[in-house]
C-alpha cells in the first residue's frame, strides 16, 4: 500500500499538469517571400560596351518594392577571383567584362526586418565589335575612342565608359595590331599617343577592354617612350619609337606571352623619321641627323647609306634638308616632300632597288618645287594610292595630286567649312574617308570620280584622328 499511496499522487500530478490551460502561442506565420517574375535561374545576354539593364518585376505582399526593399547585384568574375557588386534598382551598367557565361546573384533585402532573399541568374557576355569602324578622336583636348556599329549607331567615348579613365593626350595613330602573321586582322588596337605623362594603351579588339599599357609591350621599357608610328605589312608590328627602329620578337611560338614584344632598338647611329617602309627584304627610312636616306636589311640590321647612287638630281646621302613633310617609299618609284630652309617645299622623286644586296641602289629622278606648296599646313594629312596619286588636306579642303603630270585638283566634297582632321584611303583606292569635327564622310575617288560624298555619319565626339574599319 505504501507504494500505491506514493504512486497515486504522481498520477494525479501528471493528470492535473496535463489538464492545466496552456497559455502559449504556437501559431507561426512565416514572413512572405518576394516573387521575382521570370528571373530566377534565367540567362540574360549582355554586349560588351553596351548598357546592361535588368529590371525584373518584383512582388512582395505588404511591401513597396522600392521603398521597403533594397537590391544588390553580384557578378562573379572567376578568372580574376573577384565579384563585381552593384546596388539599386534596376541594374543599369555599361557591361565591361570579357565575353563568357557568368554566374550572378540578386540579393533582395527587406529593410523592415533585415531578412535577405537570394535569386541566382546568369549573364551571357557577347561582343559587338567584330564588324564596324573604330574611331580615335579628340574632343576639346580629350582623347576618345568610339565604335560605329553596322547599323550606323555610334558608341561614343567607349574607353572611358568601359574603363573609367581617359586615354592619354595627343593621339597620333590607331594601330590595328594583327593576329600573328595575319595582316589585315585586328586582334588588338594600339591607341598611340605622345603624352609624356601617360602611357599609350593596348585594347582588346573583341571586347574594347584594356589589355595593358604600352610600356608592357617591352621586355624592358625605355625610361622615355615616344611612339611615332607603326605598321604591320608582314603580319607583326614594326615601329619607330624614340626615333629608333623596333622589331617585334618572333622567336617564340605565336601563342607565347612574349611573342610580339619589343626588345632593344635596332642598333646603329641614326635618328629615324616616323616615315618608314618595310618590305620582305629590307626597311627604308630617312635619318634626320645625317639628312640621308637609310636602310636596314631584312633582319633589321642597320645598313645606313650603304648603297650606290645613280643620277644627279639630288644627293640621297645628304639631302641637306631635315624637315620631312611626307614620304611614301616603296620598291621602285618613290616620293618624298621636304620643306627647305627657304620655306619652300620640294618634291623628290627616286627609284629604290635594294632587293639584291650586291646591287643596292637609289636612282634619283628629280628635285622640284612642289606645285601645291601653298596649301600645305603644319597639320596637313596625306594619303597615297597604289598608282602614285596623292591626297592631302588643307583646312576644309582635300586635294588630289598626280606627280606624273602635276595635275592638282580640289575634290568635290563640301565639308561645310570644317577643318579636315583625318583622311584614310581604302585598300582598293576607290574610297577616301574624311573626318571633320563630329562627322565622317565617305568620298568616291574611283576612276572618273572626284571625291563626291556618298555617305555621311554624324555623332563622332570631336575631330577624328584615325580609324580602323573591319
Amino acid at each position: 500500500m505504501k507504494y500505491k499511496i506514493l504512486y497515486i499522487p504522481m498520477l494525479f500530478a501528471l493528470f492535473f499538469s496535463a489538464c492545466k490551460k496552456d497559455l502559449g502561442n504556437y501559431k507561426y506565420n512565416p514572413p512572405s517571400q518576394p516573387i521575382v517574375v521570370n528571373f530566377t535561374d534565367g540567362t540574360f545576354n549582355a554586349l560588351v560596351g553596351d548598357t546592361l539593364k535588368l529590371e525584373p518585376y518584383v512582388q512582395f505582399d505588404g511591401a513597396d518594392y522600392l521603398k521597403d526593399l533594397s537590391y544588390q547585384w553580384d557578378i562573379y568574375v572567376d578568372e580574376d577571383a573577384r565579384t563585381d557588386t552593384y546596388t539599386g534598382y534596376p541594374l543599369a551598367i555599361v557591361y565591361n567584362l570579357p565575353p563568357k557565361l557568368r554566374n550572378a546573384k540578386l540579393t533582395v533585402t527587406d529593410k523592415r526586418n533585415g531578412i535577405k532573399y537570394f535569386f541566382p541568374f546568369k549573364i551571357q557576355g557577347n561582343t559587338q565589335f567584330s564588324t564596324g569602324t573604330t574611331v580615335l578622336s579628340v574632343d576639346n583636348g580629350v582623347t576618345k575612342l568610339s565604335f560605329i556599329k553596322p547599323d550606323r549607331s555610334v558608341l561614343s567615348n567607349l574607353y572611358f565608359s568601359l574603363m573609367g579613365e581617359n586615354l592619354p593626350n595627343n593621339p597620333v595613330q590607331l594601330f590595328a595590331k594583327p593576329l600573328a602573321y595575319q595582316p589585315g586582322t585586328a586582334e588588338d588596337y594600339w591607341v598611340i599617343c605622345q603624352d609624356p605623362t601617360k602611357n599609350s594603351v593596348t585594347i582588346d579588339g573583341n571586347t574594347m577592354l584594356r589589355k595593358r599599357y604600352f610600356n608592357e609591350q617591352f621586355f624592358v621599357a625605355p625610361a622615355t617612350i615616344t611612339p611615332q608610328g607603326f605598321e604591320a605589312s608582314m603580319g607583326v608590328p614594326t615601329g619607330v619609337i624614340n626615333n629608333k627602329l623596333y622589331l617585334s620578337v618572333t622567336s617564340t611560338a605565336p601563342f607565347a606571352p612574349d611573342f610580339g614584344k619589343f626588345s632593344n632598338p635596332q642598333s646603329g647611329t641614326y635618328t629615324l623619321s616616323k616615315f618608314f617602309t618595310r618590305t620582305p627584304g629590307y626597311f627604308f627610312g630617312f635619318d634626320l641627323a645625317t639628312k640621308a636616306f637609310v636602310s636596314f636589311d631584312g633582319g633589321g640590321n642597320y645598313m645606313g647609306a650603304d648603297y650606290t647612287v645613280k643620277g644627279k638630281a639630288f644627293n640621297p646621302l645628304n639631302t641637306g634638308i631635315t624637315d620631312l613633310v611626307f614620304m611614301q617609299a616603296q620598291p621602285g618609284q618613290s616620293y618624298a616632300y621636304f620643306r627647305d630652309t627657304d620655306g619652300k617645299i620640294y618634291e623628290l622623286s627616286f627609284y629604290i632597288d635594294m632587293d639584291d644586296y650586291s646591287q643596292r641602289a637609289i636612282e634619283t629622278y628629280y628635285k622640284r618645287e612642289f606645285k601645291a606648296e601653298a596649301y600645305i599646313k603644319a597639320d596637313t594629312k596625306w594619303q597615297k594610292s597604289a598608282v602614285d596619286v596623292f591626297y592631302f588636306t588643307s583646312d576644309d579642303k582635300i586635294y588630289r595630286y598626280n606627280p606624273l603630270n602635276q595635275d592638282l585638283r580640289t575634290l568635290d566634297a563640301n565639308m561645310g567649312g570644317k577643318k579636315v582632321s583625318m583622311i584614310k584611303l581604302s585598300a582598293d583606292g576607290n574610297t577616301l574617308t574624311a573626318g571633320v569635327a563630329g562627322s565622317l564622310y565617305t568620298l568616291d575617288v574611283s576612276v572618273g570620280k572626284n571625291g563626291v560624298v556618298t555617305k555621311q555619319l554624324d555623332g563622332i565626339p570631336g575631330s577624328p584622328v584615325d580609324i580602323v574599319i573591319k
